[in-house]
C-alpha cells in the first residue's frame, strides 16, 4: 500500500511540475553588425530588421529604410515597431521593408557640415566644450553613399527605393543628404532639423543648391513640433519647407505638431510620415 501511494505521489509530483514549467526563448527583432568603415576609419554598429516574410531563396526585394540615430538606446527599437505595424496585412499602410540602424555614436561629428568656427555655439545654446567633434558631415555622406549603401545591396534583396530619417542633428543631415546628393534616397523623413547649424548656411543655399542638384523627383516628409518650444527651429523649419515645395522635383509634406516637444516628437512624426507619404490603399492587395 505504501509503495502504491508513494507512486502515486511521485506522478504527481512530475505532472504539476511539468505544467509550472515553461519554454524559454530569447526576443530578437533583428541582426546587429560591426562594419568597418575606410572612409572614417573607424567600425560602425549597423543594427538590420528583415521583414517576417523574408526569405534568402525566394526572388522577393524590399525597399530599405535607413534611420540615421539607429542604435537599439536610440530609435532603432520604436522605428522597427512602427513599420511592424503598418505592414500587417489588415493595414497595409507601407510596404514590406528592411530597417538598417546606423548607431549615432558620433553624432556631432557625423551630422555636421564643416564650418570655420563654432563661436556661434553659445548663442544657440550649447557651450563649445559639447562639440569636441565637428564637420565630418561629407565623409558621413562618402561612408553612405560608397560603403554603407552598397554593403547592405549585396548582402540584402533590396529594392532600388530608400527612405532616410533624421531628426535634430540627424534632420540636419538628412537635409543635407536632400539638398547635395539627392539621388541617395527617395523618401526623405526630416524632422525638427537643426538648421541654426553654421548660422543657418544650409538653409540660406537651399535654393541653390536644389536647383544644382535635384533632378529626380523625391518625396519629402518635414516635421516640427511645438513652436512655442523654440520659435527659431519653427521658423527655420518653416522656411526650409516654403524653398521645397516651389520646386517642380519635390513632393512636400509639412507637419506641424503642436502637442509634440523636440524631445518626443520623433515617434509621432515617422509615423505620421508613414501614413501621409503612402496611402492606405496601395499596398492593400
Amino acid at each position: 500500500m505504501k509503495r502504491i501511494i508513494f507512486v502515486l505521489l511521485t506522478i504527481l509530483i512530475c505532472h504539476y511540475g511539468a505544467v509550472g514549467q515553461a519554454e524559454r526563448r530569447d526576443l530578437t527583432i533583428g541582426k546587429s553588425i560591426v562594419l568597418h568603415s575606410h572612409i572614417l576609419n573607424e567600425d560602425r554598429k549597423i543594427n538590420i530588421y528583415l521583414p517576417n516574410n523574408y526569405v534568402e531563396n525566394d526572388t522577393l526585394t524590399y525597399p530599405v529604410v535607413y534611420v540615421l540615430d539607429g542604435g537599439m538606446d536610440e530609435d532603432f527599437f520604436h522605428i522597427v515597431g512602427i513599420v511592424r505595424f503598418d505592414t500587417q496585412p489588415w493595414i497595409a499602410r507601407f510596404p514590406n521593408s528592411i530597417v538598417v540602424g546606423i548607431e549615432g555614436n558620433t553624432r556631432r561629428r557625423d551630422f555636421t557640415f564643416a564650418v570655420p568656427n563654432i563661436d556661434f555655439l553659445e548663442k544657440e545654446g550649447f557651450q563649445k566644450a559639447s562639440f569636441p567633434a565637428f564637420g565630418g558631415s561629407q565623409k558621413y555622406i562618402t561612408f553612405l553613399k560608397d560603403e554603407l549603401l552598397p554593403y547592405i545591396g549585396k548582402h540584402y534583396k533590396t529594392k532600388a527605393e530608400r527612405t532616410v530619417i533624421g531628426e535634430s542633428l540627424a534632420g540636419l543631415f538628412s537635409a543635407e543628404l536632400l539638398l547635395k546628393q539627392p539621388d541617395l534616397f527617395d523618401n526623405y523623413i526630416i524632422i525638427s532639423p537643426s538648421l541654426w547649424w553654421g548660422q543657418q548656411e544650409l538653409l540660406k543655399n537651399s535654393e541653390k543648391l536644389l536647383d544644382a542638384n535635384l533632378r529626380k523627383k523625391v518625396r519629402v516628409y518635414l516635421g516640427v513640433p511645438n513652436k512655442e518650444e523654440d520659435l527659431k527651429m519653427y521658423q527655420d523649419a518653416e522656411a526650409f519647407y516654403n524653398i521645397l515645395r516651389k520646386h517642380k522635383k519635390t513632393a512636400i509634406i509639412f507637419d506641424y505638431m503642436a502637442e509634440e516637444l523636440h524631445s518626443t516628437v520623433i515617434h509621432q512624426a515617422v509615423y505620421n510620415a508613414f501614413r501621409q507619404l503612402y496611402s492606405k490603399t496601395a499596398y492593400s492587395k
